[in-house]
Formats: structure tokens, sequence, C-alpha cells
């Protein structure tokens, strides 16, 4: 059985989130605030961390940044309330795979769960490295780094540069990365393929507003230059 971590601090949020997501056959663990959330890691080893942003003592982004500072590849769903797109490329830089705006529905919640340990469990990370201008790029690590900084690599980032470098020079539809990474199930758009470039840009190249490998196709996508 595969255990869900929830961290949330409304109590009628994880009441229905609980009873949802035990109801699709998970074992799930509630808790409210961030020091309880880096414990239960810890003791639990969850498949999949649904992650409130806004809980006590610590909030959603510096969990985040712990949990996968302490070594934690499973995925992590950043629930929100806020719909600023900063805020989702925040996640993501830290290393969040995916994001949920509230109000949310169930049905969507859920797809978006199953598509990220669906893409857990096919992932296959290359034992090497890969190097992108100044930046290091380690996939067995899960981590970029670039000069003195460390960043960690989300799942879907990795899969999306993977999908990126295969091709050098080509350029890849939104669509077609939609349909590859995320899935149509997942309920994506246009703009969760753009905040996944934002972070990656902001990890790997130099001057991130000015970047030199990971390029905007106009009109079509993006496109990467060795």
């Amino acid at each position: 059985m595969r255990t869900i971590l929830v961290v949330e601090d409304d109590p009628d949020m994880a009441a229905g989130l609980r009873d949802n997501l035990t109801f699709e056959g998970y074992d799930v663990v509630v808790v409210r605030d961030g020091p309880a959330a880096l414990r239960a890691v810890a003791e639990e080893t969850p498949h999949l961390v649904l992650l409130d942003v806004m809980i006590p003592k610590l909030d959603g982004f510096e969990v985040c940044r712990r949990m996968r500072q302490g070594g934690l590849t499973a995925p992590i769903i950043m629930l929100t309330a806020r719909g600023q797109e900063i805020d989702k490329v925040r996640g993501l830089e830290l290393g969040a795979d995916d994001y949920v705006t509230k109000p949310f529905g169930v049905r969507e919640l859920l797809a978006r769960i199953k598509a990220a340990l669906r893409r857990a469990d096919g992932i296959v990370t290359p034992g090497g490295e890969l190097r992108i201008g100044s930046a290091l790029v380690d996939f067995a690590h899960a981590r970029v780094r670039r000069g003195e900084e460390e960043f960690p690599l989300g799942h879907l980032e990795g899969e999306l540069l993977k999908m990126l470098v295969a091709r050098p020079g080509q350029a890849i539809s939104r669509t077609e990365i939609l349909n590859a990474i995320w899935g149509l199930e997942a309920y994506p758009t246009n703009r969760t393929v753009d905040n996944h470039i934002v972070s990656l840009r902001r990890k790997i190249e130099d001057d991130a507003s000015d970047p030199r490998h990971i390029l905007t196709a106009h009109g079509v996508g993006y496109k990467f230059v060795p």
C-alpha cells in the first residue's frame, strides 16, 4: 500500500483529504505543522507528500527545502491558496514536483497524485552527470551544482530536462511536453511547462534572464542548445 503524507493545518481540509485518499486505497498520515512533517518523513518514508504552503512553525517552502536536503526523493505536491506564479516557481526551485491551487477538485488532485506516483515508478536515473555550461546536473542524486550553489532537481524538472537534452537544437512544443511528461489526465496547462522552465533556468543558467542553453522557440515551445 502506498503511503501519502498530508501536511495540512486546516482540520476540515485535512479530514477531507484523509477520507478521499483512504477511499482510494492509500495509507494516509496527517500532520499539521512543519516540524511534524519533517519527523513524519523520517519515520514513515512516504511515497508522496501533499504539502500545504501556509502551515505553522515552518512554512511549506522551508519544509520542502529541508525534505529535499535530507534526501527525500518521493514526489512533493504543494497545496497553495496563492495564485501568483512566483510562489509556484519558488516551490519548484526548492524541489517540489507539482502544485495545486486551492480551491481544487478532488478528481484533479487524485489525477495529479496518480500521475506523480506513476512517473516516480518509471524514472530511470542515469548514473552519470551532465555538464551544461557552468552547471553540473546530477540526475542520480537529483541536484544541480553551479559554482558554490546547489539546487534540488525535482522529478518533473529532471524529466523535462532529459527530454530537451535528448533532442538538441530541436524545438519541442508545449503540447508534446505536456503529453509526454504530465499526461492529459493530470489537468496540465501551458503555464505548467513555463513554470518548470523558469525554475530550470534559475538553477542551470548563469543568467536566467538571458538563457544560453534552455531557449524559447517562439510560437512553438522550447529547445536545448549545448
